[in-house]
């Protein structure tokens, strides 16, 4: 796709590469500019240069970005529940238990395997393991999502992650009774010092913001409307459960049930028929990349959610 060279300002002076190609290239993603530079694909005054060194006025960076090559990752024929779709995107309801694209120990079955069996032109949009992916929702979490099907939807979307014009809306039963019916969450985030497969709440993190709002709560447990500003690794489940507020049933961050003793029968049934976070991606809304029009998009809480929900908040949802 060519190359693209840029000098550093002095107002740019002692940033790091990588943080210099973010704020530069914004239709490109941060996973994707590590990888160019993983791959030798950008260079610091016609040096190859690590994505945490330190910029001076006056360096030339130049970055080369290569032309997609195809997706080496497998169709697979698997359903999917569409709300929306065109020739630029389109939006999902993500099933709970579906991994979003291939990794260690996910090779198939994915969201990125149907999407290349449903969207035949997929092939090497945005990546080649993450082929139209934008932004993903964890395995035990359910909802919408959007995915991008060519390259300036997947950049003019990325973008709008980036920039945080895109709105998220999400459900989850946390364990607990917060003391305010509203409030906010501003916590950096970064890998778990031990175990990298965790989030930790960290003050060398990234920024993190999470507002939330009380919609009822019933002994001892709440459910709880959460919109996050920044869109951090695991952040709603490590923003909760740091606050003393784990999401039920997400064991890694404390949130298992086992302990929980709750009066009535009916909510001891909701909690044992519980196998995954009692989280959802409820709405989405986004401008469309093409369009110029504001969409929104909502996925009502599936069925082993929506009960616990609805007997939290004692109405329907």
């Amino acid at each position: 796709m060519g190359s693209t060279r840029l000098t550093v300002t002095s107002e740019e002076s002692r940033t790091r590469l990588d943080h210099f190609l973010s704020e530069r290239l914004a239709n490109l993603t941060r996973s994707r500019i590590k990888k160019l530079i993983e791959e030798g694909q950008v260079l610091v005054n016609g040096g190859l240069k690590k994505a945490g060194v330190l910029l001076r006025t006056a360096d030339v960076v130049t970055v080369h970005i290569p032309e997609s090559r195809p997706s080496d990752v497998a169709a697979q024929e698997i359903p999917l529940s569409v709300l929306y779709e065109d020739t630029d995107l389109i939006v999902l309801d993500k099933a709970q238990g579906m991994v979003v694209h291939p990794a260690h120990g996910h090779n198939d079955g994915t969201l990125v395997n149907a999407l290349l069996y449903h969207c035949r032109d997929l092939s090497g949009i945005g990546g080649v393991t993450r082929p139209g992916i934008v932004h993903r929702l964890d395995k035990g979490t359910s909802g919408v999502m959007v995915a991008a099907k060519n390259d300036l939807s997947h950049r003019l979307l990325s973008a709008q992650f980036k920039d945080h014009t895109i709105t998220r809306v999400y459900l989850a039963a946390v364990r607990g009774v917060l003391k305010e019916g509203r409030g906010r969450i501003e916590k950096p985030l970064a890998r778990h010092a031990r175990d990298r497969k965790k989030i930790a709440v960290r003050e060398s993190g990234r920024r993190a913001v999470t507002d939330y709002e009380v919609l009822g709560h019933r002994e001892g447990i709440s459910l709880l409307r959460l919109v996050p500003g920044t869109g951090r690794t695991h952040q709603l489940r490590v923003h909760l459960a740091s606050s003393g507020h784990p999401i039920l049933g997400d064991t890694t961050y404390g949130g298992g049930v086992r302990s929980l003793h709750l009066g009535s029968s009916e909510g001891r049934i909701l909690l044992r028929a519980l196998k995954r976070p009692a989280l959802h991606a409820w709405k989405l809304e986004f401008e469309h990349p093409t369009q110029n029009r504001r969409m929104l998009f909502e996925s009502p809480p599936p069925d082993d959610l929506r009960g616990l929900f609805e007997w939290i908040a004692g109405e329907r949802l």
